[in-house]
């Protein structure tokens, strides 16, 4: 047992409690021997002895109140130098735990707090069952013992645990990525025979896809030989074959155990900040490189004599795409359905199978429904060899004449291929008077249509109208293969009737005439041979369909792609990257909060019929390099709204059956979370049933080191402003969904009756005021947070110094707020907390402001205590910076 400079200290604390592991069971006869020292350099063990006692365990348990009073005896054994309270409680559930845990009084009898750490999990702790066994690991517990205002005890009990999912989530989604890429290959080589323009366009974005997919191949091979602990240290967060892996990604719970009172938990999960560490921040990060690379595309376009597309239309090809291959074997299958009815004469099958297969079919047809798909289809004709216009003459709708220009070659393109000049300050997105003329459509191999500059010096078509109309095309081809879905359709539809014979047919002309086709079939004759033809018909008639839109959405991608050669596949990959480590981090978080509220119904039933919100608090400063860490973060986070979770039943109750699944594509992911079949069934029906639940990712931003003050000084803050308020939008949206979809009797109660929604006006009111550090912000999106049942994040850079002293505090003031900790143990119960961090990794161990502690106690606003002095001080060379600059200012002044 320490006591760290115990004579110069005039309250000292004893830090350190005993624990009996299982591989050395105590007995009664066990005697427990106390040591105390008084260590004055721990790093150099520079300590000087002051006594010891001995007691044995019967002792202990004879004694009154569980508690033992010694006395310290010097090393002859004949001066006493102080007390030592030995007392007996118990980890985990009061009634069962068996764990001794040691308090201390020194000199005058002062009550002190004392620790109790363990590295074992007891066999009865509600904290690590079965369940929670197959995604958490190795537990790290400590306890601890606080004085409530009423005199009674309360018992505190830390625990931190590495999660599995920070390697598993990133190998799925690797694998995932690599096979999403190389189905792309396949639809690129399946568009056909192109012009040589196109064509080597096309090998030329098959090949980045090709070293895209190795690099993620060996990536993923060097990530299925680590074994070890189930975290990335921060000292790794450079290392290549990491960088899909989150920082430092703990789970840490607080157990609450009062007396007269339930107990209470309140969970957390630390990781680093989700960004590309490995490729480093010098230009910038996501958001900002995505911006920036948007602007440049158009001008690209040009260059490579492609159309461009806007995002909206590059994801609505995506989604096209995703559409017509999950509905055709859909209906597929439900046309099979339909015949299986058929043939077992079961009208009440027929009818629900019908019914089913013509709501999915409309779906297909309505997917279809965009101008996106025919206008690709006519630029993808003009691509073909051997194009040529109907009417060499014949101008764009609204436009004057065209004229035609021969494209470049390859090699000619990388001599030619430069961006137009712009004036200056103009936008990216507009033309100006000295742009080339605008490519509009390639079509043979030296022909291709531009839009020449009129006398009033603007070009009739601007480079963002990126769907040209293609009037020498025959667009009535693809209107009479889309007609023909919905006629084959009709056509069983009215079948189905006729075979009912229930209803008459329609005196409309049009039905008539399908009854007479019907009847020419087979009128007498079985139901399911009357009904074959026409379902064949159909199938074949979606399937045209699908083969003509996968082409055009292909073509629309691989357009997308050309004009984003080489930097729009290095910004994909570092999306990957990014987007791996949130995932990580939110399916941690969402696996964690679902055991923990898998018996409350009001919390399953918010679950399904909103879902939940995860709240990310970023402690990053918006300095140096740290910017673009949070552009890396803010994109990342916003990506996890194309996540949804899905609860299924898993096969067996192995763990490996137990860990989560991840399947879908880059702009939809589902996220499986399997559960034993017991507590699978306890689920509501909707959710057993398969509805994806949803996930509303929030990020909220402060800094608070000292590099932020550098940029509230002389920096920009804007980046901060911006993502606080837009997440605050978010936040206030989800709230008032909640309000009226679920009672508020299934939100948790919290002693501090604070409405939900005097909280979220104040927390709109300081994302708007300028003030800096203002943690206000911080910490009533994490209150909000728990009051709407949500999940909670914290990161840093590394999720190691800041983010301990977030979480401490955090801790400390929910057991003043919620459990009425003693104001005058609130410093002392910081102090212990922060000097035994459960955390992945030695921190600094940061002197607290005690000042700032004290305002804590007396229930002041949080934002003027969050950080301790080092935090406040500005640093030496901020100081040197000042004097110069001040130099500089008074120079050009008198000058």
């Amino acid at each position: 047992m320490e006591l760290p400079n115990m004579l110069g200290s005039r309250d000292p604390l004893f830090l350190t409690g005993v624990t009996f592991p299982p591989e050395y069971p105590a007995s009664p006869e066990t005697l427990v021997k106390l040591t105390v020292y008084d260590v004055r350099d721990k790093a150099r063990d520079n300590s000087s002895f002051l006594g010891s006692a001995t007691f044995s365990v019967s002792d202990l348990l004879r004694s009154k109140d569980d508690q033992l009073t010694l006395n310290l005896r010097s090393s002859d054994g004949v001066l006493a130098v102080g007390t030592v309270l030995v007392s007996r409680v118990n980890m985990g559930e009061m009634e069962e735990g068996d764990v001794d845990h040691i308090t201390a009084d020194v000199q005058q009898a002062q009550k002190c707090t004392l620790v109790c750490e363990s590295s074992q999990a007891t066999p009865n702790d509600k904290d690590n069952s079965p369940l929670t066994g197959a995604v958490f690991k190795n537990p790290v517990c400590k306890v601890y013992k606080f004085q409530t205002v009423d005199s009674e005890w309360m018992l505190v009990r830390e625990q931190m645990e590495e999660c599995t999912l920070s390697f598993s989530i990133p190998r799925q989604l690797l694998h995932l990525y690599i096979q999403e890429d190389m189905r792309r290959i396949q639809e690129l080589r399946d568009l056909g025979e192109l012009s040589p323009h196109w064509d080597n366009l096309r090998k030329e974005v098959i090949g980045r896809y090709g070293q895209v997919i190795a690099a993620y191949q060996e990536t993923l091979a060097e990530l299925n030989k680590i074994t070890g602990p189930s975290f990335k240290p921060s000292c790794s967060k450079a290392q290549r074959y990491l960088e899909f892996i989150p920082i430092n990604l703990h789970t840490q719970r607080m157990r609450v155990t009062c007396p007269r009172q339930t107990d209470a938990f309140y969970d957390v999960i630390t990781v680093g900040a989700p960004a590309a560490h490995f490729q480093g921040f010098k230009g910038g990060g996501l958001q900002r490189l995505l911006s920036r690379h948007e602007a440049e595309k158009k001008s690209f376009s040009t260059a490579y004599q492609c159309i461009y597309y806007s995002p909206e239309h590059t994801a609505k090809a995506q989604e096209v795409l995703h559409s017509v291959g999950h509905l055709q074997p859909l209906i597929s299958g439900l046309a099979d359905q339909l015949l299986q009815a058929a043939q077992q004469h079961s009208m009440a099958g027929l009818r629900e199978a019908l019914k089913t297969l013509a709501g999915k079919t409309e779906q297909f047809v309505h997917a279809l429904k965009d101008e996106l798909v025919k206008s690709a289809l006519l630029a993808l004709h003009a691509a073909q060899p051997g194009y040529v216009t109907k009417n060499q003459n014949q101008t764009l709708p609204g436009h004057q004449g065209h004229s035609h220009q021969d494209h470049p070659s390859p090699s000619q393109r990388g001599q030619q291929g430069q961006s137009p000049p712009q004036n200056p300050g103009h936008s990216p997105g507009q033309p100006s008077a000295t742009d080339s003329p605008v490519v509009v459509c390639n079509n043979v191999d030296g022909g291709s249509q531009t839009a020449p500059i009129r006398e009033d010096g603007q070009t009739p078509l601007k480079r963002q109208d990126s769907i040209p109309c293609h009037k020498e095309y025959d667009e009535e081809e693809w209107d009479r293969v889309w007609a023909d879905v919905a006629k084959s359709l009709n056509c069983v539809i009215a079948m189905v009737d006729k075979l009912q014979e229930q209803e008459p047919i329609s005196n409309n002309q049009e039905q008539q005439v399908l009854a007479d086709v019907i009847t020419s079939h087979n009128p007498e004759g079985d139901w399911r041979e009357q009904l074959c033809p026409l379902v064949v018909r159909l199938k074949e008639c979606i399937a045209e369909v699908v083969v003509r839109a996968r082409r055009a959405m292909t073509f629309v991608l691989l357009q997308e792609a050309a004009c984003s050669i080489p930097q729009g596949l290095f910004l994909k990959q570092r999306r990957d990257v990014v987007f791996s480590q949130a995932l990580a981090a939110l399916a941690c978080g969402f696996v964690m909060r679902l055991y923990a509220g898998m018996e409350d119904k009001g919390f399953l039933r918010q679950l399904h019929l909103v879902g939940l919100v995860a709240q990310f608090e970023s402690l990053l400063s918006t300095y140096s390099e740290e910017i673009g860490m949070l552009e890396d973060m803010e994109v990342g986070i916003s990506d996890l709204h194309r996540v949804a979770f899905k609860i299924t039943q898993a096969k067996t109750d192995d763990p490996c059956d137990l860990q989560p699944v991840v399947i879908g594509r880059r702009d939809h992911y589902t996220v499986e979370v399997p559960l034993p079949r017991l507590a699978f069934q306890m689920l509501p029906h909707e959710i057993k049933e398969g509805k994806a639940l949803q996930v509303y990712p929030v990020l909220f931003n402060v800094g608070i080191n000292e590099q932020q003050t550098i940029a509230d000084r002389f920096g920009d803050i804007s980046l901060q402003e911006r993502i606080n308020q837009r997440n605050f939008e978010i936040l206030d949206s989800y709230y008032k969904s909640l309000s009226d979809k679920v009672p508020s009797e299934c939100l948790p109660c919290f002693q501090t009756r604070t409405d939900l929604k005097d909280l979220l006006g104040t927390l709109g009111q300081n994302v708007v005021t300028k003030k800096r550090k203002n943690v206000e912000i911080l910490w009533l999106a994490g209150t909000i947070c728990r009051r709407l049942n949500g999940i909670r994040f914290t990161s840093c850079k590394s999720a190691k110094d800041r983010t301990s002293m977030s979480v401490t505090l955090e801790q400390c003031a929910l057991l003043r707020d919620e459990h009425q900790l003693n104001k005058d143990y609130f410093i002392r119960a910081l102090d212990c907390m922060r000097s035994r961090l459960t955390q992945g990794e030695v921190v600094c161990q940061w002197d607290s402001d005690p000042e700032a502690a004290c305002s804590v106690a007396e229930n002041k606003p949080a934002s003027r205590h969050f950080y301790p002095i080092a935090l406040l001080l500005v640093s030496s060379h901020l100081l040197v910076v000042w004097l110069i600059l001040s130099l500089v200012f008074l120079l050009a002044k008198y000058q």
